[in-house]
């Protein structure tokens, strides 16, 4: 599969509304990409065994959309076989007033995956540059007033770009999605929510009110995604309309990543597979 079709490439600025939301590339139906989906699972199954071992690397997962664009189902899904022990998923909501009380990268920082791990972020720090910025809700983080200049928001990415650059330097693999659903899709999707009493949960009239804000949030996505997205910690944007496919899409990329950092098991030195050995051979021994 050709991932790097969805990647957004170091210094270009994307344009949403010239990418699809559909795009299946050759795949018609579910029934074959949910079999792909299936050998990559298994895949990351004894990758996460392997990172886990080497104990060098750790992996952040981080995604991003619009509201019922998928990101639970696709975190549910392609995460399913992987070893609960090693993997942590936090989901950021509206800051605590001691998460206030800090920078805004604060509470992103406790919450980063260890050498072995895979975290999952479902929103993140991006939430700093997009509802906040969207919203207005920075007059609410006691800024000084010589930081609320209008450069601010370019400040920010820089921040982020040198945090993300500081967690790949340490060992941290950073794979960020953004997924690309359609307004008509998101429409859907919400009346499938209002509609169906086992769904009804997932709905709040706060939904609709953000909706209104939907052009902004495409311009404020566009805008951190081309700033943001680094040879270190690069952005993905992921069909979402078709959510068999986003869950294949997703998966690939994070095989396909892990792949290439060669994992291996560590290798014993001669004094200790002696040892092992002599341990093999008391066991055979006992009676």
């Amino acid at each position: 599969m050709k991932i790097e079709k969805f990647l957004a490439k170091l210094g270009e600025k994307i344009n949403l509304s010239k990418l699809s939301t559909d795009n299946t590339l050759i795949y018609k139906d579910k029934s074959d990409a949910n079999k792909l989906l299936e050998k990559n699972i298994e895949k990351m199954t004894e990758l996460q065994y392997r990172l886990y071992a080497s104990d060098k690397y750790s992996l952040l997962l981080i995604f991003q959309a619009m509201d019922a664009a998928g990101k639970d189902s696709t975190i549910k899904h392609v995460m399913s076989g992987l070893n609960p022990q090693g993997t942590q998923v936090f989901s950021f909501k509206k800051p605590s007033e001691e998460e206030l009380d800090h920078g805004y990268l604060w509470r992103i920082s406790k919450a980063l995956p260890e050498r072995g791990r895979i975290g999952i972020f479902n929103r993140s720090h991006y939430e700093e540059v997009l509802v906040v910025r969207v919203q207005n809700l920075i007059k609410y983080q006691r800024l000084p007033d010589e930081v609320m200049t209008n450069d601010i928001w370019q400040k920010r990415y820089e921040q982020i770009n040198n945090f993300e650059k500081y967690l790949y330097e340490n060992g941290t693999i950073i794979l960020k999605f953004f997924l690309h659903v359609s307004k008509e899709e998101q429409k859907k999707r919400f009346l499938e929510r209002i509609e169906d009493k086992s769904k009804n949960w997932k709905f709040a009239e706060a939904d609709l009110k953000e909706r209104e804000y939907w052009n902004d949030y495409q311009k404020c996505y566009q805008e951190a995604i081309s700033a943001t997205s680094k040879d270190y910690a690069p952005w993905y944007v992921i069909p979402a309309d078709k959510k068999w496919f986003t869950r294949l899409l997703v998966s690939e990329i994070i095989v396909k990543k892990l792949e290439s950092l060669n994992l291996k098991y560590p290798e014993l030195g001669k004094e200790q597979l002696d040892s092992l050995e002599n341990c093999k051979q008391q066991l055979l021994s006992e009676k």
